[in-house]
């Protein structure tokens, strides 16, 4: 009886050995397949990044004394549309052009003419002298005022005399219709325009460079630069040019790379505070 018995017991040993060793290769089963996880993006709801250029500056160009036959209006109206227009009240097509500006979009100004400290620059009819009274002085800057239909601010022409005077400029930004700006064309040293503005919470500025006071292409490509690099270092920058064929055709040239490098044109209103 042990001999079966015996015999047993090594058969139930031997498929225990068996079953424990690894299959040969043909009979393996395949292992266990494992389940990828595939991740997904983090839904931020962030739109995507875009490379844009940088912001350099913001630049306000005004051009100054318009107004009269033969000016290469059309031409400068294709600058740029935030382009300034400052138009004298004593020119012979004052009222004709600030209206045609005005319906194409452009920010109008009054070029309020003003006593200059030499007496052999005459600033034209209907200027504002040091020698009128309060009442005279402010009566002749609503005339003025009048005379350019949509203006929006007031910047002085000429005016190197008047403005460093404290009861001419109290008197002229007392008469400026409510919420109208005065930009100080800044034409002489000791000028208390804008403090005075500021004083009175009139919305107010300075001009930094002038384009144009030599009328050659590389003079005003110079005088444009250095009013980049001023807008550039403070933020923004006031420019004053004028109606020169040089000073518009330098502009029609120099504005859209101007544009590309990363400065944007700004209306006066946009620029006083």
């Amino acid at each position: 009886m042990l001999i079966p018995i015996a015999g047993f017991v090594l058969f139930l040993a031997f498929r225990f050995i068996r079953d424990s060793l690894p299959k040969s290769s043909g009979g393996q089963a395949p292992p266990p397949v494992q389940a990828r996880v595939i991740s997904q993006p983090k839904q931020t709801g962030e739109a995507p990044v875009l490379h844009r250029k940088p912001h350099r500056g913001d630049i306000v160009l005004i051009l100054d004394d318009v107004g009269f036959d033969n000016q290469p209006l059309t031409s400068a109206m294709r600058i740029d549309p935030n382009l300034n227009f400052s138009v004298l009240p004593n020119a012979a097509r004052a009222h004709a052009f600030a209206e045609t500006l005005h319906h194409n979009g452009f920010e109008v100004l009054c070029h309020l003419p003003m006593e200059p400290l030499d007496p052999r620059n005459s600033p034209g009819e209907n200027a504002v002298t040091t020698s009128m009274s309060n009442e005279e002085i402010a009566r002749t800057t609503r005339e003025d005022i009048a005379a350019v239909p949509y203006a929006a601010g007031v910047n002085n022409h000429m005016g190197s005399r008047a403005t460093r005077d404290a009861r001419v400029m109290t008197s002229v930004l007392g008469a400026l219709p409510k919420g109208m700006y005065f930009i100080d064309s800044r034409t002489g040293p000791g000028s208390v325009a804008e403090r005075i503005a500021r004083e009175m919470k009139i919305p107010t500025g300075g001009r930094n460079v002038f384009l144009d006071d030599v009328q050659r292409e590389a003079a005003v490509r110079q005088q444009l630069a250095q009013l980049a690099d001023a807008a550039q270092e403070h933020g923004m920058a006031i420019g004053i040019g004028h109606m020169y064929d040089v000073t518009v055709r330098v502009l029609n040239d120099e504005i859209p790379n101007l544009r590309s490098r990363g400065f944007r044109l700004l209306r006066a209103s946009e620029a006083v505070e």
